[in-house]
């Protein structure tokens, strides 16, 4: 006997879908088409995919009640990802809860300059004189004959007869790297097209190529909605191990984004699907497997072994990838662990071996990959940096979408003062010269805020070093053990909550939940933790070589996170080396895409990945015997004299 389905409708979008009594809502708004923001995997820890039930709430769950207030419960506040449908059921989703469409995806960057345009896949017209009596070649060595060497597979060599008589034996030949694509009616040389495509935990971006002189025809981009199984790969990796069909729905999930992707691109670029002829994808290890259906859970367990190390070639079909029907799907190749094909991507696209003097290459994110070429040596390592970057496991964290705070920015000096810094005594108290003015915001899409995201994460640390309201080691003081003569509008933010001490960063009369945005000490705990292990691992890499921070020729920032910070603030807080200077860090935007890109329209970039990714070596941070010892100094932010100088963002 079947079990009769309830309705359940979601406001204010009025969508409704029909499930079964024991669903979860996070689960019933998927099927309705709404993806509800999940950062922590359904797991119940996070609180970020807080609903109002309007009619149907069933009784709150353990998760709820120590997640949600008694008021909120009352007024039908629940967990989506906890929540069970118990009958008819009507939903309000606040805009805070979905997983937002307008987020600040990076899809620009700085790619390595003086590579040839030599792309694997390449097209020739010919025309060839048919078979006669005096001429009975086969119509393959016919065709190889006039193009030069090249192999086909079985099915494609079952139509060449048929395409070859069909076109009176003038059309074009598709070839990658020797082997027969397609036979083509016609002269189709100008159309000769592939999309490259960066894959990262977060967001996915897409780029049609013209592979006739290499130009961008569009770009796409979006958040990547395997973030409804959790924000970083490990709660991906768990739930491919844990759930009967989770490596299937992980990957089937990429898969329809990235297709529908590639359709919107060729829409725009009234390009047929057909002339696409290859993808080229970077991601992260995990990102990699599961695009490619490989199972990841071995990278979830000590020694962190990735399937495969070596580039992946396969045809496009395999995976539900629509493009030609013989189309090929080039995924890159890793150094090792966790220090995936993006982090080969930007080496190349940074020409980092090259560099001329010690330099390195840093994607700061939930997972940071770090390089350092120096002495003609590469050495990458990759820190578990955790999601606090990301705006995960942060109070009011969120991404870069509208609604979030990404900037913040101190009170001025007042005019014809010089900013001083004395000694800092038993209070941590800085003899501070007088500030005026108040602390400010800059908010994604110029709306009300609702949260923040990792930069201005970032930037209210390092303004709260600076102002000695938070000390070197992450302690942000209360309000009876502040400086004497900090601005007012710093001094009224700090509050005693919970039995600890937070700060308010926006007020509940300006934000657009009602409700103040506040940073806690454990935020600031959780951010000392993910920088201290970017600063960590750059520690030990510039110690396998000897080598001191201020040596080094310069740093260059990869990733979608990395180029949103403001490098004076990386620096304050110790993420990035203070003791070098400004102008030799820059940034090289989205250096995943960049390598992607390369590889799709040049062999030679597509030789020295493959070359470089075997070339480095992979560092096991967690092997070093001094990792922890390191790791626990690295977490305290500096506080030498240079550093905490007051200098423009």
């Amino acid at each position: 006997m079947l079990e009769q389905e309830v309705l359940v409708t979601f406001q204010p979008s009025g969508k409704t879908v029909y499930v079964l009594k024991g669903t979860r809502l996070v689960e019933a708004a998927a099927g309705a088409g709404i993806t509800l923001d999940v950062p922590c995997g359904g797991e119940g820890t996070c609180g970020k995919c807080r609903v109002i039930v309007r009619r149907g709430a069933c009784p709150a769950t353990p998760a709820e009640l120590e997640l949600l207030s008694e008021q909120e419960l009352a007024g039908g506040y629940r967990l989506a990802c906890q929540s069970l449908v118990c009958g008819p059921t009507t939903v309000e989703i606040p805009e805070s809860s979905l997983l937002a469409a307008h987020h600040k995806i990076l899809t620009q960057s700085q790619t390595a300059t003086g590579l040839s345009t030599d792309p694997v896949i390449h097209k020739r017209y010919v025309e060839m004189p048919p078979p006669d009596r005096t001429d009975d070649r086969a119509d393959l060595a016919r065709l190889s004959d006039a193009v030069g060497p090249l192999e086909a597979d079985l099915e494609l060599v079952r139509k060449i007869p048929g395409l070859l008589r069909d076109s009176n034996y003038r059309g074009t030949a598709v070839l990658a790297d020797g082997r027969l694509i397609d036979f083509e009616p016609g002269n189709t040389e100008a159309e000769c097209f592939a999309v490259a495509l960066d894959i990262g935990t977060t967001t996915l971006v897409a780029m049609l190529l013209d592979l006739n002189g290499a130009a961008e025809l569009g770009v796409a981009s979006r958040l990547n909605p395997q973030t409804s199984f959790g924000d970083d790969v490990l709660s991906r990796i768990l739930h491919a191990r844990e759930k009967p069909q989770g490596l299937n729905e992980l990957h089937e999930t990429v898969i329809e984004a990235v297709d529908d992707m590639i359709g919107e691109l060729a829409e725009q670029a009234a390009v047929r699907r057909e002339r696409i002829y290859e993808a080229t994808f970077s991601g992260n290890t995990t990102m990699q497997q599961l695009l490619c259906r490989i199972d990841p859970r071995w990278l979830g367990e000590v020694p962190f072994v990735a399937a495969v190390g070596d580039r992946v070639l396969a045809p496009a079909v395999r995976l539900g990838i629509h493009i030609h029907p013989r189309g090929r799907v080039y995924v890159m190749p890793i150094i090792g662990g966790f220090v995936g094909g993006d982090t080969v991507s930007g080496i190349i696209a940074a020409q980092l071996n090259e560099a001329e003097g010690p330099t390195l290459l840093v994607d700061i994110g939930t997972n940071g990959e770090i390089v350092l070429f120096a002495d003609g040596k590469l050495l990458a390592a990759a820190t578990a940096a955790g999601p606090a970057f990301e705006g995960a496991g942060i109070s009011h964290g969120m991404r870069g979408s509208t609604g979030a705070v990404e900037k913040v920015i101190g009170p001025k000096k007042e005019p014809g003062l010089i900013c001083r810094n004395g000694p800092v005594g038993a209070s941590h108290k800085l003899n501070l010269v007088p500030f005026s003015g108040r602390l400010r915001t800059n908010v994604i899409g110029n709306v009300a805020p609702v949260g923040l995201c990792g930069s201005a994460l970032i930037d209210l640390a390092a303004e709260l070093l600076r102002f000695g309201v938070l000390t070197p080691e992450g302690r942000l003081l209360s309000s009876d053990e502040l400086p004497d003569n900090l601005p007012d509008d710093l001094r009224r933010r700090v509050i005693g909550q919970g039995g600890s001490t937070a700060f308010v960063l926006v007020s509940e009369s300006e934000t657009g939940t009602g409700k103040d945005i506040v940073v806690t000490q454990r935020d600031f705990r959780q951010l000392q933790l993910a920088g201290g292990a970017i600063r960590a691992g750059i520690a030990i890499l510039l110690g396998r070589v000897g080598l001191r921070p201020e040596e080094l020729a310069g740093v260059l920032i990869g990733g979608g996170f990395g180029n949103f910070i403001r490098r004076s603030n990386a620096q304050r807080i110790g993420l990035l080396p203070p003791e070098i200077q400004r102008h030799r860090i820059r940034y090289l935007g989205n250096t995943s895409l960049a390598g992607a890109r390369l590889v799709a329209i040049s062999k030679k970039a597509r030789k020295s990945a493959e070359d470089l990714a075997r070339r480095t070596e992979h560092i096991d941070l967690s092997t070093d015997p001094n990792f922890q010892m390191i790791f626990a100094e690295a977490m305290i932010f500096p506080s030498d004299e240079k550093s905490q100088q007051r200098v423009e963002s």
